[in-house]
């Protein structure tokens, strides 16, 4: 059963947002003049060629990056006046990040790159201990708690990315190329394991994607080029959990 987004409230709101890169006497419009809502309980996947704008968009709504004009909005929360600490806070409560390289700390265990995320937040150890062996089962990945990221696989650090990135109970999880430096079977499991917590928790993702499997799991599907949002499609495009 898919979480039901009709009448739900934007998580995100960007107005008129570009991005402006000066390379000498060249301007660079990254993304130009875009508008964009994204729902509470979307699964969205955003595509178009290198050089679209994708990542500069999720940048910008993950507060990692200014406009260069607009406004982008997160959860009722301007983020065009806020300081850099108050991005970071709202980053932290917020926003929830996947990226391409998994971005683990090497020295910590599986269990403790996820409690440190509720460390941030100044959550108690047991509490802590107790959210984080949650997260991970919700992956698939209990038993594998104690195991640093030299001992999982590309699959399992990408899965212990997703579980550190919802165990703060964010509004939104911004992925960039979540699934590229996996194997097939990888990425494969790490779609309909999104797809899975979507459904269930109702967990709003925006995913920046190449990846066709994504494309096609995914219930509403954002195109951009050249910075611009040329197609956004809406519907039953695939039965996200199978």
């Amino acid at each position: 059963m898919q979480p039901d987004t009709s009448d739900a409230h934007a998580i995100v709101t960007c107005r008129g947002v570009s991005k402006i890169y000066a390379h000498g006497a060249v301007e660079v419009r990254a993304v130009d003049g875009l508008d964009l809502d994204v729902a509470a309980g979307d699964f969205a996947a955003l595509s178009g060629p290198s050089g679209s704008g994708k990542t500069t968009l999720l940048n910008m709504i993950g507060g990692l990056d200014r406009p260069t004009s607009g406004t982008v909005t997160v959860d009722g929360e301007d983020l065009s006046g806020l300081s850099a600490a108050h991005l970071a806070e709202l980053r932290l409560h917020k926003i929830g990040f996947v990226f391409q390289a998994y971005n683990l700390i090497p020295v910590l265990s599986a269990l403790e790159n996820i409690e440190f995320v509720l460390q941030l937040l100044g959550i108690d150890a047991k509490e802590r201990h107790d959210r984080a062996a949650a997260a991970l089962a919700d992956v698939g990945l209990t038993g594998m708690e104690e195991r640093r990221p030299s001992h999982l696989s590309g699959g399992q650090q990408q899965r212990v990315a997703v579980a550190r990135a919802l165990v703060a109970r964010p509004a939104i999880v911004l992925a960039d190329e979540p699934t590229a430096n996996l194997d097939s079977k990888s990425a494969d499991d790490l779609v309909s394991l999104m797809a899975e917590l979507n459904a269930r928790s109702g967990t709003t993702f925006l995913i920046g994607t190449h990846d066709a499997r994504v494309i096609a799991r995914a219930r509403r599907h954002i195109e951009m080029i050249d910075g611009k949002i040329t197609s956004d499609t809406t519907g039953d495009l695939a039965d996200v959990v199978q």
